[in-house]
């Protein structure tokens, strides 16, 4: 499997921001126009993206028509979408308007079957399911909340389910430039050995990056790095050559 680099676009109250640890009162607004944001990271070789609609992970109004001018500005890069996609029908309307793949936080939490029947429904490649960790437990509603379950024990689950994609936060590091939990990481790997992982939280510099690359997870698909790409700490390029073990 080879690791694709996803440059995160953040959406909140139409614009691309950038949180610290989730905080919505730490927004940092990098973009006035998200689609055109997504051009650029296409432009300068992103293969995918990860957009994640704050509004709705925060309980307000889902951005649909803006989440269709991003997959169209994106086209041909897989765009993958969470953010407040708590049923059956959120994920189908956020895949109907154009994203690649539908990412499920809460509900993949609380209904860990959901995330199942989303799989039988959409299929195995447009499903994932997220694991925020946030003081040793599944966070949910925005990481407003963290009293689910152990990173562990939501990857077995959501695997039994037929889950193949999980998208994995430290929420204590996201936005801080830190680096990667490589070993809440891990946990995640041996917990469903089967399910290609995407890490999150910490990107900040191209070390964090070939650290990754050389920590022998089996199933890495890739790595979500937002605010270092927004502050140039370095190009989209570099990161993907970090990330493939290739400098």
């Amino acid at each position: 499997m080879n690791p694709v680099l996803y440059p995160a676009i953040d959406l909140l109250e139409g614009r691309a921001v950038r949180l610290h640890q989730g905080e919505r009162r730490t927004a940092k607004v990098y973009a006035d126009d998200p689609a055109a944001q997504a051009r650029a990271f296409v432009q300068e070789g992103a293969q995918a993206l990860h957009v994640v609609d704050l509004d709705a992970a925060f309980g307000e109004r889902r951005q649909l028509r803006l989440i269709e001018r991003i997959a169209k500005a994106a086209a041909p890069a897989l765009v993958q979408v969470g953010g407040g996609v708590r049923d059956l029908d959120s994920a189908e309307d956020t895949l109907a308007a154009g994203a690649s793949r539908v990412v499920l936080g809460t509900a993949a939490v609380e209904k860990p079957g959901l995330a199942g029947m989303a799989v039988a429904r959409f299929g195995a490649e447009r499903v994932a399911a997220g694991i925020d960790i946030k003081d040793g437990r599944a966070a949910t509603r925005g990481w407003t909340e963290a009293r689910g379950p152990t990173a562990a024990e939501l990857a077995s689950e959501l695997a039994s389910h037929g889950v193949r994609w999980l998208v994995v936060t430290a929420v204590s590091r996201d936005g801080t430039l830190e680096g990667f939990d490589v070993a809440l990481l891990r946990e995640v790997a041996e917990a469903a050995p089967d399910a290609g992982i995407v890490a999150s939280g910490g990107a900040g510099e191209l070390a964090h990056l070939r650290v990754l690359a050389s920590s022998g997870l089996p199933r890495l698909a890739g790595a979500i790095a937002g605010t270092a790409l927004y502050e140039r700490r370095f190009t989209l390029r570099e990161a993907q050559a970090a990330l493939e073990g290739l400098c």
